[in-house]
This record gives structure tokens, C-alpha cells and sequence, in this order.
């Protein structure tokens, strides 16, 4: 009778120290694991237990420490507590048994079963598990700080700092991490992605990235005479263009069409007699350098929507607008006035025609490629700097798991060019270059 109670006891006792490892074991991973976005916004909803799993976090070295002394003393206590029991049933092979039967019941039951529920539901399994948790650490923790101290004078001697919360990652670069890896699992939307991208992507990005070069700038001879100046302006999709004179370069003036037409109107229509000039507004000229964010901030200050940019020397670059900055967030604005030229020509093969002016940020927007953009803005920049030449026609080479090859050449400009995925043509892609040491 007194042998079968403490079987009974054992196997309780096995039991019960099973049921605290798969504790310790599922709250460790479902901490860790839980969102700290979604635990910030239950914790302001009111939910005390989001306030508790917040707290946790906070001290996440002494949580992990309490939570790995816990599952270690239960652990070893309960198999050296089978091995003793068995011991004792059937002598030395007993530890055999022991050894074998803890192996198969800690690693399913109390590692593998409880991290696999706490990773499939982390923010649940943490609310859940929070003042268990709460009461764990409070419990252990101050043994957990010893153990701390410990391991931090046994590691000084080496060089190696512990304790120390410096994220490798920026705060942006999570987040963006963030973003893309609930894309792969369906969570977000790949223009929602996209928008979010754009956002973080603001103060990265300076104007001269998503400016309109002055050679596709639409600019107005001032020595025109006004009538031209009015039918110009009337037949242009843009409500602001450049005023210039003696060069295309020495502009002189912003000419809105809004105060052009109220003029043409208080003339009663004859436009022989405008001052276009007078009617200019001044020009707002910014380096080519300021970062996006800063030019966003700066138009909502000034409350205009216009700017042209400059380089170093002060030359003219080109311009940019207000929605060229939103286009980076959200995407291509158009409205029934645009002129839909994207440059971007999907074909039957899997290849894309490619205007060679199309920015490179755009072409990997609209077709969920990942070209590098920090050292060329537009696609043909790109193939010049990785060819290190200006390529002939007809010229391809293989880089960055693309084809490209030169469709159109213009003097010293590429303006066409046919880019091809190099899985598409059965070629394994490498990720070297290839085309600037062997043309095909």
C-alpha cells in the first residue's frame, strides 16, 4: 500500500513539475514574441493586463532570468526526483528509464507542445499568463539580479558588456522590418506597404531624388508675346510653370494660371495688353539636397506648392511640387488632366520596355522589384553606373538579378531599355555584375 501511494505521489509530483515547465517554457516565448504596439494600445484601453505585460517587458532581463531559473529547478528537480523513484524500483537500470522517459516527456510536453501554442498566439497566451508571470518574477527576481551580477564580473575580465538596451536596428528600420514581414504573412497590403515605405522613406530621400529634371521642365519664354503666353498656359496640363528670359536657365518668376485667367478676365479677354511678368510670383529656390521631410515641412509653412531646385553652384536642376513629395507615400496622383505616360511596358515574355528616364523608386513601386536606388535615380543612371560606360545599342548586361538591355539610344542618353528577370530566362542569378566585363 505504502509503494503504491508513492508511485501516486511520484507521478504527481512528475506531473505537476511538467505542467510548471511548459508554464515557464510558453511564457518565455509568448513575452518575448508579443507585439509591444498592441500591448501599448490595451494598456491605454484600460486592460490591467496589457499594464502588467508592459511592465514585464520593461525588465525583460530579469523576467528571462526568472523565467529560466523557474523551468531549470522544476526541470532537474523532477528528473532527479523519477531517477531517485525509479532507482529505487529497478535499480541502476532505472536511470536508464528515467533518463529516456524525462527526454521524451520535457522535450514534447514541456518545451515543444507550450512554445508551439505560445509563438501561434503570443499576445493572448502573455495576457493570459500575466500575473502568473508577474508573481513568477517577483518570486524569483531577486535571485535572477544575483545570478546577473554574477555573469556580468565573469564576463568583465573578457570585455563583454551585458545589460546594455542598444537596438542594432533604428527605430525606423523596425518598424520597416516590421512592415514587410507582415506583408510576406498577408497582413498588410502590398500598396499599404508601399505607403508606409514612403512614409519612412521621407527623410532618407532629398528632393533632387524625386524632382522633375529641368530637361522635362515645361518653362514659358517671358519675351513671348502674352497671347502666346495665354495659349501656352491654357494648353498645359500644369497650373504653375517657369518664366524665363534670355536662357532657360535664368528664370525670373512663377506664373500661377489661376491669376493669369483672372487678369485675362478683368482685361475683358484681349491678352494683347497683359503684363505677364507683373503677374509672377517670386521664385523659391531649394538646394538639391534637403531631405524630403524637411521640404514637406517647409511647403506647409510657406503654404506654397512649388519649388525649383539648385545645385551647389546655384544652377538650376529642375523642380519639385508638393504632390511629386505625396507621391511618395501614396503613389502616383493623377487627375483628368495628367498625361498618362508611366514608361513602364510590361511584355508577353515576362520582360519590361523601360523608358530610361523612369525613376527607379517607381519602377520597383509598380512592379515589386527591389533595384538599388542610392547610387542612380532613374533606370538608365542605374545601367551607366553599374556598366561604368554609356552602353551602345543594343548592349545587355546581367546585374542585380536583372537582364537590361538597350533598346534606344539618343547621342549620349539611353531611352529605352528592355529589363528582364533573370529566373524568367532560365538563367540562375548570381547577384554579380556581369555586363560591364562581358556585353552580350
Amino acid at each position: 500500500m505504502d509503494t503504491e501511494i508513492d508511485l501516486w505521489f511520484a507521478a504527481s509530483i512528475v506531473v505537476i513539475s511538467l505542467l510548471l515547465s511548459a508554464f515557464f517554457a510558453g511564457a518565455e516565448t509568448a513575452f518575448t514574441a508579443a507585439s509591444r504596439a498592441r500591448m501599448h494600445t490595451l494598456e491605454q484601453a484600460g486592460d490591467p493586463r496589457a499594464a502588467i505585460v508592459n511592465r514585464i517587458l520593461a525588465i525583460r532581463e530579469r523576467f528571462i532570468g526568472a523565467m529560466l531559473i523557474g523551468y531549470n529547478i522544476v526541470a532537474i528537480g523532477a528528473s532527479a526526483f523519477t531517477t531517485s523513484v525509479l532507482t529505487a524500483l529497478f535499480g541502476k537500470s532505472g536511470v536508464i528509464y528515467a533518463t529516456i522517459g524525462m527526454s521524451v516527456l520535457v522535450i514534447v510536453f514541456a518545451e515543444v507542445l507550450p512554445k508551439t501554442l505560445a509563438i501561434s498566439k503570443p499576445d493572448q497566451t502573455a495576457l493570459i499568463t500575466a500575473r502568473p508571470v508577474a508573481f513568477a518574477v517577483a518570486l524569483m527576481g531577486p535571485l535572477a539580479i544575483a545570478i546577473e551580477q554574477v555573469v556580468r564580473l565573469m564576463l568583465k575580465p573578457f570585455g563583454v558588456t551585458i545589460g546594455e538596451h542598444q537596438s542594432i536596428l533604428t527605430a525606423a528600420e523596425e518598424l520597416r522590418g516590421q512592415v514587410a514581414l507582415m506583408h510576406r504573412e498577408g497582413g498588410v497590403a502590398k500598396a499599404e506597404r508601399d505607403m508606409l515605405g514612403g512614409l519612412l522613406d521621407l527623410s532618407e530621400l532629398t528632393v533632387s531624388d524625386v524632382m522633375v529634371h529641368r530637361t522635362k521642365m515645361r518653362a514659358i519664354d517671358a519675351d513671348q508675346p502674352s497671347e502666346d503666353i495665354v495659349r501656352a498656359v491654357l494648353s498645359s496640363p500644369y497650373t504653375r510653370m517657369p518664366l524665363w528670359r534670355g536662357t532657360p536657365e535664368n528664370i525670373i518668376g512663377v506664373l500661377h494660371a489661376k491669376d493669369l485667367l483672372r487678369a485675362l478676365d478683368a482685361a475683358g479677354g484681349d491678352a494683347s495688353g497683359l503684363k505677364v511678368e507683373a503677374l509672377a510670383l517670386e521664385t523659391w529656390f531649394v538646394p538639391g539636397t534637403t531631405s524630403l521631410r524637411a521640404q514637406l515641412k517647409a511647403f506647409l509653412t510657406k503654404k506654397t506648392h512649388f519649388a525649383l531646385v539648385v545645385d551647389e553652384y546655384g544652377e538650376v536642376m529642375g523642380l519639385v511640387t508638393l504632390e511629386d513629395i505625396l507621391e511618395e507615400i501614396v503613389g502616383e496622383i493623377a487627375d483628368e488632366h495628367d498625361v498618362a505616360v508611366s514608361g513602364v511596358r510590361p511584355q508577353g515574355d515576362g520582360s519590361v520596355n523601360v523608358d530610361g528616364g523612369v525613376p527607379i523608386r517607381d519602377l520597383n513601386r509598380a512592379m515589386d522589384w527591389n533595384l538599388p536606388d542610392e547610387e542612380a535615380t532613374t533606370i538608365a543612371g542605374l545601367v551607366i553606373h553599374e556598366a561604368r560606360t554609356i552602353p551602345d545599342q543594343g548592349t545587355a548586361f546581367n546585374f542585380h538579378g536583372f537582364r537590361f538591355q538597350v533598346l534606344r539610344k539618343a547621342k549620349n542618353r539611353i531611352t529605352t531599355l528592355r529589363i528582364t528577370p533573370l529566373t524568367a530566362t532560365g538563367v540562375q542569378a548570381s547577384g554579380q555584375i556581369e555586363g560591364p566585363r562581358s556585353a552580350v
